[in-house]
């Protein structure tokens, strides 16, 4: 029996390129495979064993990063305790991966062109589970969708990560301003209607 799994270096190398993929072109939509293998560290012959051509490269980006994404909304535990708290814990999550979420939302082509390379987990909660949670609970608002909410969360959660490389917020106050932002709008308070 032949043990198909890549070895450890050569995963290593994979999860590599691909985060730099993912933080390059998050930056720089044009940038070349050769600005990708210097981000990983690694020479341009290394990046083709692994990546053929840009596109094979953008199509495994893409897929990575959803799967990223996949992984910090499950590691933020959003089916447990109560929604704000749960909420601040995913916007944390999505917070540190930031890089990921610029390059899959900040051009709506990549979402157009490869999103059908990726199939979810469906034993991950999802973010709109959480938002319909938290309106059933009375937490946060009715009277918007929960879809909408979801859109209100991703552009800040990009709003903060493309502050912080503006210089204009630290990084370690990016969580913090996107949850005040998020809770000033969506969260449900005693004086509101």
């Amino acid at each position: 029996m032949t043990d198909t799994r890549e070895s450890g270096t050569r995963s290593r190398t994979r999860r590599a390129i691909l985060a730099a993929a993912a933080s390059v072109l998050a930056r720089d939509r044009g940038a070349t495979l050769a600005d990708i293998a210097e981000a990983a560290q690694i020479g341009r012959s290394t990046l083709h064993r692994y990546f053929s051509d840009r596109q094979d490269l953008v199509n495994a980006a893409v897929v990575d990063s959803f799967r990223v994404v996949e992984k910090s909304t499950a590691g933020a535990a959003i089916d447990q305790g109560p929604p704000i708290e749960a909420m601040r814990r995913l916007i944390a999550a999505l917070v540190d991966a930031g890089d990921r979420l610029a390059f899959l939302f900040g051009d709506p082509r990549v979402l157009e062109e490869f999103t059908a390379c990726f199939e979810p987990d469906l034993s991950v909660p999802t973010t709109v589970t959480l938002i319909e949670r938290g309106q059933a609970e009375g937490v946060f608002d009715p009277g918007v969708s929960a879809e909408w909410i979801q859109q209100v969360l991703w552009a800040l959660t990009y709003t903060g990560w493309e502050a912080a490389e503006k210089g204009l917020l630290p990084r370690h106050g990016v969580a913090a301003a996107v949850t005040r932002a998020f809770e000033s709008g969506m969260v449900v308070s005693p004086a509101r209607p």
